[in-house]
Order: structure tokens, then sequence, then C-alpha cells
């Protein structure tokens, strides 16, 4: 199975100005755990996670003031479409993370997520199990 199989299409994207807050808010009404953060100025993209948002406020750190842009990973691994969901559930493990940012060649197309991942796992293995007992 691959990325494009799993991945969701349904992409926050907001800019490095939003606050902490905002983001937030934003990722709750879409039920999504990480937003793409785009920088138009630079041309940059980064991913934006409910964890960022986590450490930042548990640290006290007001969700009023601070910014994506201060928050952001900008050393993102991305996913290709085409690559498999081994390949993506590999990189997330390497780079300890569980979103992944799928890009195309004309930009950001879906995430995915290690939810993503086992959703279609698990029935492929309840399949397989019951392949093996009948």
């Amino acid at each position: 199975m691959l990325v494009r199989d799993a991945m969701s299409t349904l992409v926050l994207t907001i800019g490095p100005t939003h606050t902490l807050r905002q983001a937030a808010r934003l990722m709750s009404v879409r039920r999504i755990g990480a937003a793409v953060v785009l920088d138009r100025d630079t041309s940059g993209l980064g991913i934006l996670t409910e964890r960022d948002i986590l450490n930042a406020v548990g640290s006290g750190q007001n969700p009023d003031v601070e910014t994506a842009a201060t928050h952001t990973t900008t050393d993102v691994v991305f996913a290709a479409p085409t690559w498999t969901l081994e390949e993506a559930a590999e990189a997330m493990t390497h780079g300890g993370f569980r979103h992944l940012i799928v890009l195309d060649d004309h930009g950001p197309v879906g995430i995915v997520s290690v939810r993503d991942i086992l959703r279609c796992w698990a029935p492929a293995r309840r399949r397989h199990r019951a392949e093996l007992v009948g």
C-alpha cells in the first residue's frame, strides 16, 4: 500500500505569524494533529504539531503571543505519494516523529500520520490472520 492511499488530503496550511492558540483552534476544529506552516516570504515549508503546542504551553509560554514561526519544525522529512507505507513508517521511526508532509511536484498534497498507517495496516493484518485460520 502507498502513502497516497493512507494520507489525509485535508491539509491545514497556516502562516508563520499565526499564534499557537489560533493554530490549536484550527487544528482542533479539523480534528488533526499537524499543520503545514508556509512562509511565503521565504518559500519555506515546515510543520507545527500538537506536540509543539503542548511543549510550548507546558513550559509556560503564552499561546496568545507565541507564533507558529517560533515553534515550527523546518528541518522536515517529506514523503512522496508513491512511497510505500513501510518507507513512511521507517522515516518516522528513524526521525522520531509522527507526521510526514506529502509533496508532489506542485507542493503539499497531504499529510500522513502514524495513525493513518495503522488504520491501513490493521485491516490487512486481520485479513491475513483470517486467511491463515480459514
